[in-house]
């Protein structure tokens, strides 16, 4: 007879431990349906640092092209202002010789 209510009380619990049991399973599917997901973003958030680093090293290479663009211009301007100069000098040289 013990044994009988052994095999009863391990019935009962079974069955009401069911709904506990698939609910905890729906659960870790869930959670690896949330750690696959997790993954995916770990990995977009990985090629947007590659992509970022790439922009700031293109970014870096641009301003430097750029101030050495500066710096070429403001000579030429030199240069123009005294080729002008240079030109309003030889201009007034040959008024005056004639």
């Amino acid at each position: 007879m013990d044994n009988d209510l052994v095999q009863l009380l391990r019935s009962v619990i079974r069955e009401e431990l069911a709904p506990v049991n698939d609910r905890l399973d729906r659960n870790d599917e869930r959670l690896d349906g949330i750690s696959q997901h997790l993954g995916n973003i770990d990995q977009r958030l990985n090629h947007i640092e590659e992509d970022q680093h790439l922009i700031k090293s293109a970014v870096l290479d641009t301003n430097e092209r750029l101030i050495n663009v500066e710096s070429l211009l403001e000579n030429q301007h030199r240069i123009i202002e005294l080729l002008s100069a240079r030109s309003i000098e030889q201009e007034a040289k040959l008024k005056r010789i004639k």
